[in-house]
């Protein structure tokens, strides 16, 4: 029979509060992700990634926004570490602190725009890039902790969201990855309008803010009911 973990400490003010303002950073996210596509409309999101709303005039939104999503990870990671006591456990909180490290050079990077050759591009555009493959760490660490929350008997009632909000996560990095090799594989490994890779991207991101908030959520429920 496989073992099961236990809850060693309970969920204190503090973690509650980590994980209160890990939902809040991962909505600002969302919220300015969202107005972007309004008031940078020249930048097409069918075939455009996120991360070009950086470039030019009100680029400090993106920045801002990619900045509120890695702190909504370090958050979590402060209100889950005392939660977590399984060495695979760990490994899904370290991960999940690499994503927050990809995000914030991501931040401080300001990417290519996507249509630049590898030839072309700049130092600051490749440590950009540099970030964004950090970030895959993401969906491995939102299934590792969801794997691990799961176990614990204090946790089981909401396992079910757990599992479904770390599928998506999942999901949404595979049909970014896939649907990434395959549009490139057609176009000859070209970008332009005709290669559709700005949706699979939006809704992979989208995916891990839907995981951060649903378990950010239940941190704070679950430190309700142990003080009822």
């Amino acid at each position: 029979m496989a073992k099961v973990t236990t809850l060693t400490q309970p969920v204190t003010a503090i973690t509650e509060t980590a994980a209160r303002l890990s939902f809040v950073t991962a909505g600002m996210f969302v919220v300015l992700l969202t107005a972007l596509h309004v008031i940078k409309p020249e930048l097409d999101p069918s075939w455009r990634f996120i991360s070009e709303y950086a470039i030019g005039d009100n680029g400090w939104i993106m920045v801002l926004a990619f900045f509120s999503l890695a702190l909504s990870y370090v958050l979590l990671f402060l209100a889950l570490r005392s939660q977590i006591r399984t060495i695979t456990g760990r490994i899904g909180l370290v991960l999940l602190l690499v994503s927050a490290a990809g995000l914030a050079m991501a931040g401080f990077f300001t990417t290519d725009p996507i249509t630049t050759s590898q030839e072309a591009m700049t130092p600051e555009g490749n440590l950009h890039s540099l970030g964004g493959t950090l970030g895959f760490a993401m969906p491995f660490a939102a299934l590792i902790l969801s794997w691990s929350l799961g176990r614990i008997p204090a946790w089981s009632p909401v396992r079910r969201s757990l599992i479904w909000s770390a599928g998506l996560a999942l999901i949404g990095f595979l049909v970014s990855f896939l649907s990434l090799g395959f549009l490139l594989s057609q176009s000859g490994g070209q970008f332009g309008p005709g290669v559709p890779v700005g949706w699979p991207t939006r809704f992979e991101i989208l995916g891990y803010c839907v995981w951060l908030m649903v378990v950010a959520w239940q941190t704070v429920r679950l430190g309700r009911n142990q003080i009822g």
